[in-house]
């Protein structure tokens, strides 16, 4: 028989604010975390909005003299996972440590840091390249940084499928829970390709938004005008635990996880499989999993990138899983107000789901004021809606067609 597994622990950096609250009552009022690139002088790129991470800091996380050797996507990994680990209330020193694990999601890495040191190399030459440069830009450095802190044991690593990352590293935690392998799991994703390397290499695919103008409108998923993605960074954390272990720690529990698909489309290392087939049978699979009926689902955060592709495909997703109820369910895109946290997105939208499900309260898709007529559901526009939430589903599709889905609901009875 299958474990059942709980959410404990919740903890966020993003566009929007650092605090998993402030995020959320901002999303709720509709704010926009897009703007003008600071960090630095974009004013040759194609697209020069982003959502910009300002006035971040880590003092009360990692000692000061510590800072240098952490790139900023361990940064947000490290403050929203000893958030998340505070918010449990959990206390590492009375558990196994080996039936404790660490298992992140990331896209990309530590890309700063390369983009730094090759320049070091070309101005200074070999021997002035730093020596924290490995080990603050390897992918796995975010989940290594936690379990070195926390002391913990069980299995540690990274997963990377683009802008699925996050939601198959909380799949793949859930599901190592289930089997009995580990009684809790740090997970979620984080991401910091906000850099000059990343802005322009996006831009060349024309997969950015090109409304420089108009920064905070520019992230439109499911309107006529979107005209790509706006690049993000940040992360999105999570504690998870085997039901009973939470129970008999007395722990809070935000929500219960049902369910996890996921497949690949194997059609095209960065297009959507246009029929939507591999996308609907991942959210299948979740349904399945979860031992739901798609009727029963009353929430989706959408994948919902403002890509012309995407939307289309998702929603013909959607349409082919959900039938008649396609029609009658929820649906949101946050990225709309966030942008695109690539590897880190599905932890934000999972946290942003449960804090729905919570408030009985969908998050708007704002922007949304030309509706595609081949997106043709209901997406929330602009205002947040009152609903009952007891199950909702969070969908993340990631370049090389990975296609990852989750289910959660209220803690169920027995």
């Amino acid at each position: 028989m299958k474990r059942r597994v709980v959410v404990t622990g919740l903890g966020a950096v993003t566009p929007l604010g650092f605090r998993v609250e402030e995020i959320w009552n901002r999303v709720l009022d509709g704010r926009s975390g897009v703007g003008v690139i600071q960090r630095f002088d974009a004013s040759r790129f194609r697209s020069r909005i982003g959502g910009e991470i300002l006035n971040f800091s880590t003092d009360g996380y990692i000692e000061p003299k510590e800072v240098k050797k952490f790139d900023r996507f361990v940064q947000y990994a490290y403050v929203s996972g000893v958030d998340a680990v505070r918010d449990s209330g959990i206390d590492f020193a009375r558990e196994d440590t080996r039936r404790c694990s660490v298992i992140l999601g990331s896209g990309i890495g530590g890309l700063e840091t390369i983009e730094v040191q090759q320049q070091r190399l070309l101005d200074k030459g070999p021997e002035k390249v730093s020596a924290f440069t490995i080990p603050k830009l390897i992918g796995n450095a975010a989940s290594a940084q936690l379990a070195i802190l926390y002391r913990l044991h069980g299995p540690n690593h990274v997963i990377v499928t683009a802008c699925a990352s996050a939601t198959n590293a909380i799949g793949e935690v859930f599901k190592m829970i289930q089997r009995g392998e580990i009684d809790v799991g740090l997970t979620g994703g984080s991401e910091a390709a906000l850099t000059p390397i990343g802005m322009s290499a996006f831009a060349a695919m024309r997969a950015l938004s090109e409304r420089n103008d108009d920064p905070q409108h520019a992230s439109r998923p499911f309107d006529r005008q979107r005209d790509g993605f706006v690049l993000s960074e940040g992360a999105g954390m999570m504690l998870l635990e085997e039901y009973e272990h939470a129970k008999a720690r007395g722990a809070r529990i935000h929500a219960e996880l049902y369910g996890y698909g996921v497949t690949c489309d194997a059609g095209h290392i960065t297009q959507p499989d246009q029929e939507g087939t591999w996308p609907a049978r991942a959210m299948t699979e979740a349904l399945e999993d979860a031992r739901v009926d798609p009727g029963e689902i009353d929430y989706i955060n959408a994948h919902g990138t403002s890509t012309t592709l995407n939307d289309i495909t998702e929603t013909l997703a959607i349409k082919s899983v959900f039938k008649e109820h396609a029609r009658t369910v929820s649906i949101s895109s946050t990225k709309s107000q966030l942008g695109h946290l690539l590897g880190a997105s599905g932890g934000v939208e999972l946290i942003l789901s449960i804090l729905a499900m919570r408030d009985g309260v969908i998050p708007p898709t704002i922007n949304l004021e030309d509706p595609d007529p081949e997106c043709d559901l209901d997406y929330t526009p602009n205002t947040a809606r009152q609903r009952k939430i007891a199950v909702a589903m969070s969908n993340s599709f990631g370049f090389g067609g990975h296609n990852g889905c989750l289910v959660i609901g209220k803690l169920r009875n027995g």
